[in-house]
């Protein structure tokens, strides 16, 4: 009797723990990336009455099979669910969530243990740290390397705690002004331009030994009077401006002038020449390419493409000195002015500047988080920086991990060690989903339909303790 009574008592106490871990699963329904925890049940032992007996086959008995009494039962597991929560689109661009395998990365401070969380409920501090909502910081990746390709983390590295705004005693609030190193020029040239130096009739075709203007010293073409004397400037025929930079990141706006100067006879090929001129607008800078004005020549077939093979007397780029009023700080620079990708057609004149590199200075004032966890500065100059790259860790058994509170768990030794961050979407790290946050996953579904068979259980081990509880009455009173 008294077996039946520690049996349900047992039952009891394994069906409130079962109770205990619903009640804090459907607490926690909308806390961002909680895990749900799962109770199961084993049997204690049993009291064996009589050992099974084999058939006796000289006797004709049959076998008989073991009698025994359970004592109780005991849970056998407390499990945490690992399956991925709903996601929920926020309009912070530093919450994430993790589309895939994985867990952000957080300590507090550069000392004590690594913890690892799903909820990505991130925000920058006054200091521009990656958060936590209780204040840890959010590791990973910050120096990287400039490639042919872009640029490239280096993950080999020791992850750190993520800044936007200092790495290595640099700031990173300002991004420091590059000096102009290259202007790429690309577009058309209008084939019906009448030309400086030639009959208004385009039949008019010259044959001509001398290819260079009159100029009176400035480079630009003069056309002489009747009498062959006071040549006068001509305006050019198209001017496209481009701004380039120094080292201090001042601006300079330069023209560059084109004029359509001949079409010529070139053996039994007819050939059109165009003069340009590198000229500064509004400043005192001066624009030189070898101590001569930034000037030259360019050359286009009868079919309108540009002549690439004779660089002596038409290249197709230039280097282009640049001289920064006094007062400015900045000293020369020199820049490739690239023409190479123009074309001379019966159309509009189209030439644009393609690329022209350096910038001015600039200060953050924005960020993105892509998929792969690279944080990108956006600054006032139009320019984009990357700035740090977010890191995840992956356990061999995710289920093993150890809640600590906060959302988050720390390893343990049946999770596997974490020894080596991954980038997302490598190493089976899942990607990163910006502008969203993963939530509970707990199902209030069927925590409700555990809860009601929980709440039976327990009805049904209270009932046997109190059956048992009145047959010890009956018995005592059989004395009476």
């Amino acid at each position: 009797m008294m077996v039946s009574m520690f049996a349900s008592v047992s039952g009891l106490k394994s069906h409130q723990t079962k109770m205990d871990v619903i009640g804090n699963n459907v607490a926690n329904v909308n806390t961002v990336g909680f895990k749900a925890a799962r109770t199961t049940f084993q049997e204690i032992f049993a009291q064996t009455l009589s050992s099974g007996s084999a058939p006796d086959s000289a006797t004709g008995r049959g076998g008989t099979n073991p009698m025994q009494i359970g004592l109780g039962m005991t849970v056998d597991s407390i499990s945490t669910d690992m399956g991925r929560g709903s996601v929920q689109r926020t309009e912070s661009p530093s919450d994430l969530s993790i589309e895939g395998e994985g867990f952000f990365i957080v300590r507090s401070g550069n000392s004590g243990e690594f913890l690892f969380t799903r909820a990505g409920n991130f925000t920058f501090d006054v200091a521009g740290n990656l958060v936590t909502s209780s204040g840890k910081n959010v590791y990973g990746w910050m120096d990287y390397e400039i490639t042919d390709d872009g640029y490239v983390f280096k993950t080999q590295d020791p992850i750190q705690p993520i800044n936007l705004y200092e790495f290595n005693g640099e700031s990173r609030r300002i991004m420091a002004a590059r000096a102009t190193t290259e202007a790429v020029l690309a577009g058309n040239l209008d084939a019906t331009s009448k030309p400086v130096y030639g009959s208004d009739n385009d039949a008019d075709v010259r044959e001509i030994d001398d290819s260079v203007p009159a100029t009176d010293g400035d480079g630009i073409p003069d056309i002489p009077d009747k009498d062959g004397k006071d040549g006068k400037n001509v305006e050019p025929h198209y001017i496209v401006p481009i701004h380039v930079y120094d080292v201090l990141g001042n601006e300079y706006k330069l023209n560059i002038n084109f004029w359509k100067t001949y079409v010529y006879a070139d053996g039994d090929q007819r050939h059109t020449q165009w003069y340009y001129l590198v000229t500064p607008e509004g400043s005192s800078a001066s624009a030189v390419s070898g101590g001569n004005p930034a000037a030259g020549y360019l050359c286009f077939d009868a079919t309108g493409k540009l002549v690439t093979n004779d660089q002596t007397n038409f290249p197709t780029s230039i280097k282009v000195e640049v001289t920064p009023p006094g007062d400015s700080g900045a000293g020369i620079f020199e820049f490739t002015l690239d023409l190479s990708r123009l074309t001379q057609y019966a159309d509009d004149n189209s030439v644009s500047p393609s690329r022209v590199d350096g910038y001015p200075p600039g200060k953050l004032i924005n960020y993105t988080i892509g998929d792969d966890g690279v944080i990108t500065g956006i600054y006032d100059n139009g320019r984009r920086q990357p700035l740090a790259m977010i890191a995840l860790a992956v356990f061999e058994n995710p289920a093993g991990l150890e809640k600590v509170g906060s959302n988050e768990f720390r390893e343990t030794a049946n999770s596997g060690a974490f020894s080596v961050a991954a980038k997302p979407g490598t190493n089976g790290a899942g990607k990163l989903v910006p502008g969203t946050l993963e939530m509970s996953n707990v199902d209030l579904a069927a925590q409700f339909t555990e809860m009601i068979i929980t709440q039976r259980g327990f009805q049904a081990n209270s009932r046997v303790l109190t059956t048992a509880d009145e047959i010890l009455q009956e018995l005592a009173n059989l004395k009476r």
